[in-house]
């Protein structure tokens, strides 16, 4: 299935349950929020998107807490649980997906390598998913890509 056919049921089950989405977003630089908002009548189930580029971003924006980022590093399950946390409490939304990775070329580790990405799903008053993966060197375009449908596949298995 296609991503805008995704996002669509996505939507449609999110509208039927009542449920609003935020996304906090860094190395997809809110790829996700602009696939959600490509759908017509998505306004009655999107309700923000932060883009949170930066450590300044991610602190200033959603509440990452600086003692996070310089012991985890923005890369890490740490961060994106904040981000995701931070995204819940900021925006009116019932579920929050966010995503931080390495999409490269450069800026990989042999501890956190190109293609390593964290991603984090909350509910209010409810679950929390995180999620890692390790795509590779598959491209910039190519790790963007596949985070868009590894946060899909969170906010769906949020609504089950």
């Amino acid at each position: 299935m296609n991503f805008e056919l995704r996002a669509a049921a996505l939507l449609d089950k999110c509208r039927a349950s009542g449920v609003k989405i935020a996304t906090a977003e860094s190395c997809t630089g809110g790829m996700v929020a602009a696939l959600l908002t490509t759908i017509a009548g998505s306004s009655d189930v999107f309700d923000c998107g932060f883009v949170t580029y930066s450590n300044e971003a991610k602190i200033g924006m959603l509440g990452v807490s600086p003692d996070t980022l310089s012991e985890f590093g923005a890369v890490s399950r740490e961060c994106a649980l904040a981000m995701a946390h931070g995204a819940i409490q900021k925006s009116g939304a019932t579920l929050a997906v966010s995503i931080t990775g390495i999409a490269g070329p450069a800026g990989g580790s042999a501890e956190k390598p190109v293609g390593l990405v964290h991603f984090a799903c909350t509910r209010r008053n409810g679950t929390t998913l995180h999620r890692e993966e390790r795509f590779g060197d598959i491209g910039r375009e190519g790790v963007r890509r596949a985070s868009v449908e590894v946060a899909l596949d969170l906010l769906e298995a949020q609504l089950l």
